[in-house]
């Protein structure tokens, strides 16, 4: 059992059944109504798992969000708030989110935000939700196209990784959440990222230990720069485009966010070379390996300047100029680096030569 403590999170990677899951809720949450958060996915494949290893889960209330980027909204929200005011839960309660990177989001900001923020606790069950989403206290949802738009900073008081979950996941969630693992590589390690190339996503005990490597670089990166004014924003390489590319496909087809976004680190690592940030030799490193996992995502000209759109509406801008983080090289990023429109679109013109090959 792996265990980290960060000044916010308990967070333990190993089994569920044998962390101190089972002691932190009979002890700190004994007389604490609990909910348990899911999706149609983890209720079919994860909870019955949950509740007949945990005999006191057994009165558990469960609610069940609808499966989906496209359903991470405000409307969904509101019918939690008000089952939970229903259920009368107080502010000495607690919730346990129990899903991927969604179901994380969401059950963190529905937690933050009832009763001016409630106790909660993360149990991911996809690989996007181990290394990424559960870690950081970041919550939130989309506004139209626009990705957690909405949001707080709220950290769980414990998050519990446990990989046997990932044996319910078909291959192309491994990859959604392989996307974040390659970027805390390419943000931080050359090494790191040199290793991914040699590991197979068959190989069990290489994913694990790259599970926990991947987690442990999040975990340094938020304990120094909790509020993302600083070097947190490195994790946001490969999200200004990738959450435009999101926003952009959400009600056309569904593109995964891992996909989105690691499309999104090819196209922002080729900014980084056009702005003389990234030699050749490194981009072509990147680009090779990207495409060797994940298929290029089309677009036509046409829909470039309703990508761009999106891109004007991210968080990160500053005066009207968009702004993201760019690599200087394999293992290191740099912060509020502006990309112009021009440059923008060169890049998405690239893209769109890259898919007719």
């Amino acid at each position: 059992m792996k265990i980290i403590q960060t000044p916010t999170t308990h967070i333990e990677i190993g089994s569920l059944v044998d962390s101190s899951f089972e002691s932190m809720l009979t002890t700190r949450y004994a007389k604490a109504k609990k909910i348990i958060i899911v999706d149609e996915n983890t209720h079919d494949f994860c909870l019955e798992y949950l509740l007949t290893s945990f005999e006191f889960l057994r009165e558990a209330e469960v609610m069940l969000l609808p499966v989906g980027e496209e359903n991470k909204v405000l409307e969904v929200c509101f019918q939690v708030w008000e089952a939970l005011t229903d259920y009368t839960i107080g502010r000495n309660d607690v919730i346990l989110n129990l899903g991927g990177g969604v179901v994380t989001d969401m059950g963190g900001f529905i937690a933050s935000i009832y009763k001016r923020g409630i106790d909660f606790i993360h149990i991911p069950t996809t690989l996007l939700g181990m290394v990424d989403a559960s870690i950081g206290g970041k919550n939130g949802v989309d506004l139209g196209p626009n990705k957690n738009q909405l949001g707080v900073f709220s950290s769980p008081t414990a998050i519990f990784v446990d990989s046997s979950f990932l044996g319910t996941l078909p291959s192309s969630e491994w990859l959604n959440g392989y996307a974040e693992i390659i970027k805390h590589a390419l943000i931080s390690s050359r090494d790191k990222f040199m290793q991914l190339a040699a590991i197979s996503l068959g190989d069990i005990d290489a994913i694990n230990r790259v599970i926990e490597e991947s987690i442990g670089v999040k975990v340094d990166i938020v304990s120094e720069d909790p509020l993302d004014t600083g070097r947190r924003k490195t994790l946001n390489f490969g999200h200004t485009v990738g959450h435009a590319l999101e926003g952009y496909f959400l009600d056309k087809s569904i593109i995964a966010h891992g996909h989105a976004v690691a499309i999104g680190m090819l196209v922002e690592s080729f900014i980084s070379m056009r702005q003389g940030r990234l030699n050749s030799i490194d981009y072509t490193e990147i680009e090779r390996f990207i495409l060797s996992r994940y298929p290029v995502i089309t677009i036509d000209e046409d829909s470039i300047p309703a990508i761009v759109q999106i891109m004007k509406q991210d968080k990160k801008n500053q005066q009207q100029v968009i702004y993201g983080a760019l690599l200087s090289e394999i293992g290191t990023c740099d912060i509020d680096c502006a990309m112009d429109i021009p440059e923008i679109e060169d890049a998405l013109h690239y893209l769109i030569g890259l898919s007719k090959h």
